[in-house]
């Protein structure tokens, strides 16, 4: 069958079949990949990401109830057992907030720091707080970075003036007067409802007089 072809017909023909045989492999190993990834997401994912959704409900209607401890335990025990899930993560959402509340300010950066949410809103909040515990531990440079990022994360008439206040006051307390200033300033540009309610005009005149 292949006595009329030459040498090099023969070898470009042994390439191509190498060729095809490696793109099939390639094929199937793709296919397996999703299609492990659809058996993991459905009969594995899925369950467990409603199960700990149901799990974290149980720490907030604790919260509900004033059962400040009791819901502490419930959300530590759902934020290890489910940490990479929603309810885990909404766990750590709430850990943080009620060690805060506590005055356990490093317990509270460890528990924000797991949070990943995808609602926006509550994500910014837990970025807001995370600002606050570096604020309560001292770390003033370190709170302005984070009120900063929570500001700038959305656009919000409610969040961002009041994270860039805190940034301000924070910069002032850091010695950093020309950030401190440009924050004030900023607030009065965007934010004049907020700059009103606040007299935003003295804190930039206060923090323009410390400039050098």
């Amino acid at each position: 069958m292949n006595e009329g072809m030459t040498k090099e017909e023969l070898l470009e023909q042994f390439k191509g079949n190498k060729i095809l045989k490696y793109a099939t492999t390639a094929v199937g190993v793709i296919v397996l990949i999703i299609l492990i990834y659809v058996v993991y997401n459905r009969f594995i994912y899925e369950p467990t990401n409603e199960e700990s959704k149901v799990m974290v409900a149980r720490g907030i209607m604790l919260m509900e109830k004033d059962s400040t401890n009791m819901a502490i335990e419930e959300f530590e025990f759902v934020a290890a057992e489910y940490g990479s899930y929603e309810g885990g993560k909404l766990a750590n959402y709430s850990l943080g907030n009620l060690y805060f509340e506590q005055g356990r300010f490093e317990e509270a950066l460890e528990a924000l720091q797991k949070v990943d949410l995808e609602d926006t809103y509550l994500m910014t909040l837990a970025i807001g707080t995370m600002g606050d515990c570096y604020s309560e531990l001292g770390d003033y440079s370190q709170a302005v970075t984070f009120y900063v990022k929570a500001a700038e994360r959305i656009e919000s008439d409610l969040t961002s003036p009041q994270f860039l206040f805190k940034a301000g006051l924070n910069a002032e307390e850091a010695g950093d007067f020309v950030k401190a200033k440009e924050f004030y300033e900023t607030i009065q540009d965007k934010y004049m409802a907020f700059s009103s309610q606040k007299n935003i005009e003295k804190y930039v005149i206060r923090a323009g007089a410390k400039i050098k």
